[in-house]
Formats: C-alpha cells, structure tokens, sequence
C-alpha cells in the first residue's frame, strides 16, 4: 500500500469514527427531544434527583447541532477519501477550517481584550442576579434551572445567598433562602441559619477552571492538532486526485 492509499485508509477510518460518534449524539438528541417524558419518568425515579430536571431535555437542542455538524464531516470525510471526491473533501477542508478559526478567534478574544471579557461578565453578573431577584419563585423555567445548577455544583446564587434577597421566593417564603444555600439543605432557612461556607455558582464555576486549566489547555490544543492533521491530509487528497485527473 502506498502512501497514497494509506492515507486514504486514515481518512476513512478517522471519519468513520466521527461518523459514527455524531450519529449517536443526533440520536440521543433527537431522543431526548421526541421522548422527553420517558427520559424525565427515569430521572425522577433516582435517588434525591435535583428539582427542575425538564430543563434537562433542552440539552437536546444542543446535542442535536453538534451530532449533525459531525456526521456532515464524517461524511464528507469518509465518501471523499472512498470516491476520491475534489469536491467533498474541499468541502471537508472547509468546515473544518472554519472551525479552526472560530476556535483561535475565541482564544484571541479571551487572551487578548481580556478587560472586554471582564466587563461581559460584570454584565453577565448583573444580568443574573437581575433574573434571579425578579423571577426566582415566580417563573418555573428560571426557578428549575438555578435549582438545577446550585443542587449539581453544590452553590448558592450567582455570587451568594444575597442574590435571593427581594426575589419573589424570598418574599413568599417569608425572607428565608432556598434549601441549597442553608446548612440544613432539607428545608429553606432564615439569614442566621445560611451555611457561609458555600460559594455562589459562578466563582464555584471559575475555581473549577482554574483547577483543570492544564486539562482544558491539553484537550483544546489535541483538537487543533487533530484539525490541522485532517486538513493537511484532506488537502494532499485533493491535490493527489486533481492531479490525477489532470
């Protein structure tokens, strides 16, 4: 086998793979979707299952996009590199590319207007805990997904208990907190029995990516080399077949 044909065995197996992985995550996307009341049957049946899992089938939407965006380059991948197809793999090269770029312009962005970033979050903050004094207790969609979020990253709030001051629920609870943010999480609490020791979601959130940055950093920088090597192979592909048919 030349160097040829063993690439084209690559490409094949490589996108065979995510080929096969974006088909699955459509599926359990569009499962979650279509059969939404079964996936919330189950969960509510486990053990101290956290309030507000309905939030958990629009998980689906975005499991939907990243499974079609696989199994279209998968796709492109694995019949461009069998039929030897220019256009399919020049397609293939495109996505990815344009993936690429998307990624370094987000590093860019974060690394280089690094004040712009901090005053996005100080909105951000603003904007939560503006959501949450208005419709935390009154809305069930915002209620269930900060019940959600504080019940699995074990947090209190945005930023801390104070956020729920003035909010609908600690009005109609007569000013206690949410269970989550007490020492006793069975029941809500008044200010004297609010456990201090636990953070609000977001800085709980920072300290889980200050912890795993080298992790991040590792996975981030293994996809860019995965998508240079496909693009670089996809392109001697394109190049081998075009001259070929010259």
């Amino acid at each position: 086998m030349g160097c040829f044909g063993f690439l084209k065995v690559m490409m094949f197996v490589f996108n065979g793979i995510i080929c096969l992985a974006g088909a699955a995550i459509l599926g359990v996307g569009i499962w979650v979707k279509v059969d939404s009341g079964s996936i919330l049957g189950f969960l509510g049946q486990i053990e101290n299952a956290p309030a507000g899992l309905s939030q958990v089938v629009n998980v689906g939407y975005l499991l939907i996009a990243i499974g079609a965006l696989l199994l279209i380059i998968g796709f492109l991948g694995c019949c461009g590199a069998v039929k030897e197809s220019k256009c399919m793999l020049l397609l293939f090269f495109i996505i990815i590319l344009l993936v690429f770029i998307a990624e370094v312009a987000g590093a860019v962005v974060i690394l280089v207007f690094r004040p712009l970033a901090d005053e996005l979050l100080q909105k951000l903050r603003t904007a939560a805990v503006q959501d949450i004094k208005k419709d935390y207790g009154k809305n069930p969609d915002v209620t269930g997904l900060w019940n959600t979020t504080m019940t699995t990253l074990q947090c209190c709030g945005f930023q801390n208990s104070s956020d729920f001051v003035d909010s609908p629920y600690y009005k109609d609870q007569n000013n206690q907190f949410p269970p989550q943010c007490c020492s006793d999480k069975s029941s809500p609490c008044n200010q004297m029995a609010v456990d201090t020791t636990i953070t609000g979601c977001f800085p709980k959130i920072l300290n889980l990516i200050d912890k795993n940055t080298a992790v991040i950093v590792g996975v981030a920088l293994g996809i860019a080399v995965l998508e240079i090597c496909a693009m670089v192979v996809s392109m001697i592909l394109y190049c081998r077949i075009k001259s070929m048919n010259a």
